[in-house]
């Protein structure tokens, strides 16, 4: 590279920097600013006779924007140095070793905040300054926000404080807040927000505290900066321990660990955990526990030496958008979907990515040949989450929606009120129906095993099946099952003898397979827990509906329509003529089963029961069960490896059993 193109570089990761820490706007992802950075640090080592004063490696950060006080950071809030990958964090944990002389070290664990980092100044107890990060010397006074968060202790609870106490902390927004907000923002006509973090830092910096106070931002402490008047702790993780008994809240993953290998671990160990977290995380710090140690070690121009960031596999990426397509589902809803140079996030290579809809289209502004920001978390499927407009080449188009359902042609419908545009064709549509027969067949719903998708769209296309029913009649066309491709004998059998057993089912599982808009698996067995007989749940009015509980106004003009339908009802009929049949039990209103008004969640792996067998059982005594721990969880059933689930229930106090517990319960209750 030469030196022009490094000065390039420079002027690049600066025009990033600005727009990422002033103007709360950025215009890449952090992958992307993080590759630049190190090919940068790279060219520096080999040519340090061409390093520049404004070097994005030879500063902290940008000048903070006008609008707010800037005020001076009594110590200097510093970056930190990032390592990518196994080997890096040991080279770190070698040199810190022999800077020391020291064959082992203790290293604190946290979690890496995606947010604002923030500095608060206490004196004698009593909250006097919130300052932003800033360019890491200086932030901007942004006391009266700071003051409008719960978990920002206005006095420590202490009635022996430090007669001054400067505490960091990284304050976000959680992501069921941030989905909250943006949909309210839609709903309002107003720009969604990019991402939590992008969210958080626009929430702090609202000149009126009377909105921040309305967003739903949460700080959480991981240093002592400045202390005068205290006796600090030796060890920094005892320091955050302090910290949360004076009323700050500290992340309940933090751990201390031994070496190199313990750091890895703990990679592992929150790598896994990372898509279930309720919060964005992009790596972890790992700092040297000893505070002796740390000052012993001191700093370089822009980091300590003593900590570094473990990074995790990139969740967003960039890359082009070189056309879309239009998939039709189960409920005709038409789905907008992006195809993309191919691109590696979030530890796979995604060529496709969601656009949710007509009005997600627009609100985004994206067309064909556009760079955009993807986003991928865990098993989330993909989806764009911001147009690179700087970056917009002159060959775009835009985006059509098609007039006419793109596989069968028939008429689109859109609801009043709602995004989603539908095709009007049912099971006429060959996409609807395919959708419909996996739905139908799947595991929660009548469980056919061996009809997975692939044979599905088989039958389809050969017209084998064109209705639900005509599953329960494939016996009679066995040999041209034996003709389909990878279908032999024994393939045969097997799902004949899985389709006759699945004619004896449960009233909610049918329910459920019959693929009813809104009825989820909890709804299924809501309404038939309320009405226990197959004829006066399609008899049922919507004012009868409405009583069922979780069963609201729409659910129940969905659930009415869908009965209403002399071709759905058809079905039902055929698919009970087929042999189809369920046990009856006898009525119960949900006040009278033992469990109802309690929500329980199950996590981890169970020996004696799959985790969906002791759901329905819950469910069958009236819980209800969720998929996540809150503080209206009122028993988390916790088998082995129960993970953040199990951590964030021990935080809220929920009660905990375990698999002998949960089957105690059930036993008791004549569940098993």
């Amino acid at each position: 590279m030469t030196h022009q193109q490094m000065l390039d570089l420079i002027q690049q990761l600066n025009d990033y920097s600005y727009a990422y820490h002033v103007k709360d706007a950025p215009i890449v992802p952090d992958a992307v600013y993080d590759r630049d950075y190190r090919q940068l640090q790279d060219i520096e080592t080999e040519h340090p006779e061409w390093v520049q004063h404004d070097s994005p490696t030879q500063r902290v950060g940008e000048k903070p924007d006008s609008g707010f006080v800037n005020v001076a950071h009594t110590v200097p809030m510093l970056s930190l140095d990032n390592a990518f990958d196994n080997n890096s964090l040991a080279d770190f944990d070698q040199r810190v070793r022999k800077l020391l002389n020291a064959d082992n070290l203790v290293y604190c664990c946290e979690p890496k905040l995606d947010g604002l980092a923030i500095s608060l100044r206490y004196e004698e107890g009593r909250l006097v300054r919130g300052v932003t990060r800033g360019d890491g010397l200086s932030g901007e006074d942004i006391t009266s926000n700071i003051k409008t968060l719960h978990s920002v202790p206005l006095m420590l609870r202490t009635k022996t404080p430090p007669a001054v106490l400067e505490v960091r902390g990284e304050i976000y927004m959680p992501k069921e807040g941030f989905e909250k907000l943006n949909a309210l923002a839609i709903k309002q006509g107003d720009k969604a927000f990019v991402n939590p973090r992008n969210a958080a830092a626009g929430s702090l910096r609202q000149l009126d505290p009377k909105i921040t106070a309305t967003r739903p931002l949460v700080m959480c402490a991981y240093s002592i900066g400045y202390v005068e008047g205290w006796n600090q702790p030796e060890s920094h993780y005892e320091g955050l321990l302090q910290l949360s008994e004076w009323g700050f809240r500290t992340n309940d993953l933090m751990k201390r660990v031994e070496g190199a290998t313990g750091c890895i671990e703990y990679y592992e160990m929150l790598n896994e955990k990372r898509a279930d977290l309720s919060y964005d995380i992009d790596g972890i710090v790992y700092k040297v526990d000893q505070i002796s140690l740390q000052n012993q070690l001191g700093f370089i121009a822009r980091a300590p030496r003593w900590a570094i960031a473990r990074k995790f596999p990139a969740q967003e990426e960039m890359t082009r958008v070189v056309g879309i397509d239009f998939q039709v589902g189960r409920t005709g809803a038409i789905t907008p979907v992006a195809r993309l140079e191919p691109v590696f996030v979030g530890g796979v290579t995604v060529s496709n990515a969601t656009l949710h809809n007509k009005d997600e289209i627009a609100r985004l502004g994206v067309r064909v040949n556009d760079y955009v920001v993807i986003h991928r978390a865990g098993d989330v499927i993909p989806k764009v989450v911001q147009v690179l407009v700087d970056k917009r080449p002159d060959n775009t188009t835009e985006v059509v929606f098609p007039d006419a359902c793109p596989v069968c042609g028939s008429d689109l419908e859109q609801v009043e009120g709602e995004a989603i545009i539908r095709c009007t064709g049912g099971l006429v549509c060959g996409a609807q129906l395919k959708e419909s027969l996996k739905h139908f067949v799947s595991r929660k719903a009548m469980d056919i095993d061996g009809l997975g998708d692939k044979l599905i769209e088989q039958l389809v296309d050969q017209e084998f099946v064109k209705n639900p029913v005509d599953i329960f009649t494939l016996y009679e066309k066995k040999e041209s099952l034996l003709a389909m491709e990878r279908m032999g004998q024994k393939s045969v059998e097997k799902l004949l003898v899985s389709i006759e057993s699945a004619k004896s089912t449960q009233f909610n599982r049918f329910i459920y397979a019959l693929g009813i808009r809104e009825v989820g698996e909890a709804t299924a067995r809501a309404l038939t827990n309320y009405f226990t007989e197959l004829d006066d749940l399609m008899a049922a009015d919507q004012e009868t509906l409405v009583e069922v509980e979780d069963v609201g106004p729409i659910v129940a003009q969905h659930v009415k329509l869908f009965f209403d339908q002399e071709m759905n009802r058809k079905t039902i009929h055929g698919l009970l003529g087929a042999g189809v049949v369920w046990e009856k039990k006898s009525q119960a209103s949900s006040d009278e089963l033992p469990l109802s008004g309690k929500t329980y969640v199950v996590t981890g792996s169970l020996s004696q029961f799959s985790r969906d067998q002791v759901k329905d059982k819950l469910q069958s005594l009236g819980a209800k069960v969720s998929s996540s721990v809150s503080a209206k969880t009122d028993c988390l059933v916790a088998g082995e490896k129960a993970g953040s689930k199990l951590t964030r229930a021990q935080s809220l106090d929920v009660p905990v059993i375990d698999e002998a517990g949960v089957i105690a319960l059930l036993s008791q209750h004549g569940a098993i």
